[in-house]
């Protein structure tokens, strides 16, 4: 997982206005090239984030919980309540990575289920397969945060990592905002690998 470094190459393809059940959000799509191929991303933003110190949420795609509503993982929980805390204050940044199952894609992911469900966790899941633990590359999100001209924020997240690649990323993060709801059965133990492997910073399990 890349943590420290920083795009310069990003670019903003697109930009337009999404009416939701939270209210009005701004949406930008941005985009880079790496080698041969395109990783992309958006942020939705809500009010003015020029002034004081906006919420800002990274979140990593997961198609099973945001789509299928699975509740194996935490990830629909933690998109809702971050989009629910920016719109509350009425300004705030979330940026959302085509990242799947922590960088290793979908149908990765749901081999990785498969060995889970014969009782390995995620991360001995993931080694099995012969990938990391987690690939993601944050490079992209901080390049983002920088060009709409963020230079401290309140990132709402569990997990330390993220914290560091902001600020190694010349971004200060003035305060790590939890994002932890009441886990479902399905996903205790899930999190308690997260917990205790990953060093996710949770109070709920």
């Amino acid at each position: 997982m890349l943590i420290g470094a920083c795009c310069t190459d990003v670019k903003q393809v697109a930009a337009a206005d999404l009416p939701t059940i939270r209210g009005l959000f701004r949406v930008l799509g941005f985009e880079r090239t790496i080698g041969n191929r395109t990783e992309t991303a958006v942020a939705l933003i809500k009010g003015s984030i020029v002034a004081g110190i906006p919420l800002v949420r990274i979140h990593s795609q997961c198609v099973t919980s945001e789509i299928f509503g699975s509740v194996r993982c935490d990830c629909e929980d933690q998109l809702s309540m971050a989009l629910d805390a920016i719109a509350a204050e009425g300004r705030g940044v979330l940026i959302y990575e085509m990242q799947e199952g922590r960088g290793i894609g979908l149908m990765a992911k749901l081999r990785a289920y498969a060995l889970q469900d014969r009782g390995l966790d995620t991360v001995q899941a993931n080694e099995h397969l012969g990938y990391a633990v987690d690939y993601r590359d944050y490079a992209l999100p901080v390049a983002i945060l920088q060009s709409l001209g963020l230079r401290r924020i309140r990132l709402i997240t569990n997990n330390p990592r993220k914290v560091e690649a902001v600020e190694l990323g010349g971004i200060t993060v003035a305060d790590r905002v939890p994002c932890e709801g009441v886990p479902d059965s399905h996903a205790r133990a899930y999190l308690l690998t997260k917990k205790r492997k990953l060093g996710h910073l949770l109070t709920c399990v």
